[in-house]
């Protein structure tokens, strides 16, 4: 029989994943792990698995894999990044209140957050610059169209015309504004979307209220995971497509199922600022 594996189940605002420490543990298939792992019937049941492993580049301290419930590997997930920052610090792999985290979409420098009794409850992680350019997000445009930011421009979804604002914050997000977003059937268009044409890697897609020029509301239908809690990048993309779009201010909250996570896109320095928390769930052993 297969040994069992270690596993710590975390979430941030409801965004949960199971955490494999790969300092530790060994891990020969991640994609089949990530699926079975993940159902939650039969498995542990999370969004996804993320394995957190030796950097292999200078700078960081940590390297971070994330793997979708359907096996697929994604460059970045904000709040899993969040989470493997807590995770590191509690493991004693980084003592430093700061931690440099290696993802496919470049290092993420997370600052900390602590409770008054001295945990990690949180985060302030810097997400870089997001990209804007189709071709780096990536989209198909058909051709001759214009090769710009692809900002609030028109886009059919079987039958369905949308304005749809282009981000990616190291991963690819289609992001459109509307009244009501309560009654959607995300299990019927979000698939619809992330399959898209212009999304040659598929997209991840947030559905967006906007409350005040401070405050917004979203749904997002994630990549190889369906609709979840909460999507940290997806959060990041929400408010520069709100900037963008001239419906929001540079800092702003943006209430997701699972809670609230605080965006500031910097004008100075261009990066975008996700803070929000991570907690620990459970650990446990699972039979391979």
């Amino acid at each position: 029989m297969a040994a069992a594996l270690r596993f710590t189940k975390m979430q941030g605002i409801g965004n949960d994943y199971v955490y494999v420490n790969g300092f530790e543990e060994q891990v020969s298939d991640p994609g089949a792990l990530a699926r079975g792992i993940s159902d939650r019937h039969f498995g542990v049941g999370s969004d996804g698995l993320v394995l957190i492993l030796p950097s292999t580049v200078a700078g960081a301290d940590a390297r971070m894999r994330m793997f979708n419930a359907d096996g697929s590997e994604s460059e970045m997930c904000g709040n899993a990044v969040r989470c493997v920052g807590k995770y590191v610090h509690d493991a004693g792999i980084c003592a430093r209140d700061t931690v440099r985290i290696e993802t496919l979409a470049g290092i993420k420098e997370v600052r900390l957050r602590f409770a008054e009794n001295g945990e990690v409850d949180g985060a302030v992680v810097d997400m870089g610059e997001p990209e804007l350019m189709p071709a780096r997000i990536p989209m198909q445009l058909t051709a001759g169209a214009d090769a710009g930011p692809f900002i609030a421009r028109p886009v059919e979804v079987d039958g369905w015309q949308v304005n749809l604002t282009a981000v990616s914050m190291g991963n690819p997000h289609a992001v459109v504004f509307m009244d009501g977003i309560d009654p959607l059937d995300l299990t019927r268009i979000g698939p619809l979307f992330e399959h898209h044409p212009l999304f040659p890697r598929r997209t991840n897609t947030e559905f967006v209220e906007v409350l005040s020029r401070h405050k917004l509301r979203m749904r997002v239908w994630e990549r190889g995971a369906g609709e979840t809690l909460a999507c940290g990048t997806g959060a990041c993309a929400v408010a520069v497509a709100a900037v963008l779009e001239g419906r929001a201010e540079r800092s702003v909250d943006i209430e997701l199922r699972g809670g609230t996570l605080h965006i500031d896109w910097d004008a100075s320095t261009n990066h975008v600022f996700m803070t929000g928390g991570a907690a620990t769930v459970f650990t446990g052993l699972y039979q391979r």
